[in-house]
């Protein structure tokens, strides 16, 4: 058994003790590293994808289609989906984000870098579509999504509408360090969201503050000019690297 593996039975059997302060500063100095250089790529990605949705967009409907009513009428088809329709659109919506779920890991390996001073490249948001790890991303990202996904679809067909979104995001939640284990515990997709769930239920009030704190730290891009978002946005992926850091740590800090 590795020295992470030990560490991580460790953790589900006795717990952990975190510092808010000491993963908040951490992450933040990380971010300051990469805000620029994940902010541009992340920029970069999003218009390379809003051209490409825009361009099959046309090429379906034309671009003479593409009127404001309707656009309306399409956010109102899409909101009216129900049987067939509503599991292919949820369906399709999970392949993509399982799809997407990579450049997360890559993300958190340029926070991983950063840390060490090593130096990283746009190759480094991309690196994990071609390792052995990008298997147990999708899986690990397409089990999380179609579980929260399952529920909520579910609360809403019972009319319990407002519990749906609320147990999406505590799944969301839970799984938070599901990526990071992946990636820097060589777990697979099954273990990786297993451990998650243990860990996080040792500290989850310190551990949701922190998510909070991280998400409104990445909204504040949106003051005065929205594109700002794209270079906030890095600060999330620094703090699940914080986390990881601080809970888990590296093989060589559990060395010493």
């Amino acid at each position: 058994m590795s020295l992470k593996q030990n560490r991580l039975e460790e953790l589900v059997r006795n717990g952990y003790q975190l510092d808010f302060a000491d993963v908040f500063n951490k992450a933040f100095e990380n971010y300051k590293k990469i805000a620029l250089y994940a902010g541009l790529l992340i920029f970069v990605f999003a218009v390379i994808a809003f051209i490409v949705i825009a361009s099959v967009g046309i090429a379906f409907v034309g671009v003479a289609s593409l009127s404001q009513e309707s656009i309306e009428g399409l956010g109102r088809s899409l909101e009216t989906l129900n049987g067939t329709s509503l599991l292919i659109y949820v369906g399709v919506s999970i392949l993509f984000s399982s799809l997407l779920s990579p450049l997360q890991a890559g993300l958190i390996k340029m926070a991983y870098c950063a840390e060490r001073d090593e130096e990283f490249h746009v190759s480094t948001v991309f690196s994990y579509y071609n390792t052995k790890y990008f298997a147990q991303i999708f899986i690990a990202t397409f089990l999380i999504l179609v579980l929260s996904n399952a529920i909520s679809m579910g609360l809403n067909y019972t009319g319990i509408i407002l519990l749906g979104p609320m147990i999406s995001l505590a799944i969301s939640f839970f799984t938070i360090l599901t990526i990071p284990l992946i990636i820097f515990s060589d777990l697979t997709a099954v273990d990786a969201i297993k451990y998650t769930f243990s860990i996080v239920l040792k500290q989850p009030l310190i551990l949701l503050a922190l998510i909070v704190v991280a998400i409104i730290g990445s909204m504040v891009g949106f003051i005065g000019c929205c594109i700002g978002v794209f270079f906030t946005l890095p600060f999330i992926y620094s703090m699940y690297y914080a986390m990881y850091s601080e809970i888990i740590g590296f093989d060589q800090d559990l060395e010493i």
